[in-house]
């Protein structure tokens, strides 16, 4: 490391200048403490009526300020006012106990009329499967040699705007359509 300057061991023999800017300030303003009264005496000093003077005087107390009774004219508005404000609070709590109900009521219809959506749509597709399943039956009992990629066809779905974002599989349809077509003849026998 001495190779580069660089000596971390050794102390430095320079001083930090905002040590030594703090320590001047310090010294500075060592005597200004005694001199200025504390901001609550002076703000008592001037509420007293006195000059408020920094020759190290006591600085009397501040004398309490008479309370004046309220007009006959505000002490009504008020009690009017506080009157008022606490029937709109009773009105505007009224109001929300009204919508709170009706909002429990709305919830409850949006409910039952979603259940039995969905229990119809339930039975739709129960009868829809039936059917479908009986369909699938009867035409797996009409098995003919050659009708393979015909049965197979149906099963598939051929419309190639059904899905954007799945994967293309316009190469299997295509293959799938010429098989129905034109069905491979095998010539292996089982």
């Amino acid at each position: 490391m001495n190779a580069f300057g660089d000596n971390f061991e050794q102390p430095s023999t320079e001083a930090d200048p905002a040590a030594e800017f703090l320590a001047r300030e310090q010294n500075a303003l060592a005597g200004l403490e005694d001199e200025i009264p504390p901001v609550a005496a002076a703000a008592t000093a001037t509420l007293a009526g006195t000059n408020g003077s920094l020759d190290g005087e006591p600085v009397p107390k501040a004398v309490p300020k008479q309370v004046t009774e309220e007009p006959e004219k505000i002490r009504k508005w008020r009690e009017d006012q506080k009157a008022r404000l606490e029937e709109k609070d009773r009105e505007e709590e009224r109001k929300k106990d009204e919508l709170r109900e009706q909002a429990r009521k709305e919830l409850e219809d949006w409910y039952k009329h979603h259940d039995e959506a969905i229990s119809k749509t339930k039975a739709a597709n129960r009868e829809s499967a039936k059917n479908a399943e009986k369909q699938f039956v009867a035409e797996t009992d009409e098995i003919e040699p050659g009708t393979e990629w015909e049965r197979i066809a149906k099963l598939c779905d051929f419309n190639p705007k059904t899905n954007k974002s799945s994967k293309d599989i316009s190469r299997m349809r295509s293959i799938i359509l010429q098989l129905k077509q034109n069905p491979i003849q095998s010539t292996k026998k089982i």
